[in-house]
């Protein structure tokens, strides 16, 4: 199968030729029909392949003090050992799917107590999927997408909902100005939500196209 793999070493992309992923308990083997690309997130991936080590250092500050660690308790060659390891290891992309369930190895509890089936082949499935043709995901990252929903429009699933969870974490009551920092995908959602909801949004973006359909 096709999956979209990213190098963090030199920055290159690929759609490499890959095995399809095995069902493994309580996850769903899902066929994708779609995949929505974050641009925000897997751009700040792509250019963080392509900079060269010190930028990757002064991108990752945190990353630099685990290495520091690992060299005072490892030694140097190690680490570089483990560090170039680590680099070189394709990145799947991709945390936006949508795709059809073709095999499910879980089962839900009913209220009963009785097993009962939560999934079933054919049912369509909005995850946090890679951009690839076949996906295995942790049943409790799935949900079935309801018939009157197109697959364009629940592939902004995940996104709405990290969008949702900071309006949630926030608690804003009703006629409440919210500010939204950063009017990318995420911040256009979280506005969306807020006017839903009855407040106020104030959007907030150093880049003039992101605040036109703000």
């Amino acid at each position: 199968m096709k999956q979209i793999l990213q190098n963090l070493k030199d920055g290159s992309t690929e759609i490499a030729e890959v095995p399809c992923p095995r069902l493994a308990p309580g996850h769903l083997l899902l066929r994708t029909t779609r995949t929505l690309i974050s641009a925000g997130t897997e751009r700040m991936l792509v250019d963080f392949g392509k900079a060269n080590p010190l930028e990757k250092a002064r991108q990752q500050p945190d990353k630099v003090r685990q290495v520091l660690e690992k060299v005072r308790t490892d030694g140097l060659a190690p680490t570089l050992a483990a560090v170039r390891n680590k680099l070189e290891q394709p990145l799947p992309l991709g945390y936006c799917q949508v795709g059809v369930v073709v095999e499910e190895g879980c089962r839900g509890q009913g209220s009963g107590g009785s097993e009962e089936r939560r999934f079933a082949v054919g049912d369509r499935v909005v995850s946090n999927g890679k951009h690839a043709e076949m996906v295995a995901v942790p049943v409790n990252l799935c949900a079935r997408i309801p018939d009157t929903v197109t697959d364009e429009a629940a592939a902004f699933t995940v996104i709405g909902a990290i969008a949702l969870q900071g309006i949630r974490l926030v608690a804003p009551t009703l006629g409440e100005a919210v500010v939204v920092t950063g009017l990318g995908l995420i911040g256009l959602l979280t506005g969306q939500l807020l006017r839903a909801q009855g407040c106020r949004g104030l959007g907030i973006d150093l880049d003039p196209a992101k605040l036109a359909p703000a």
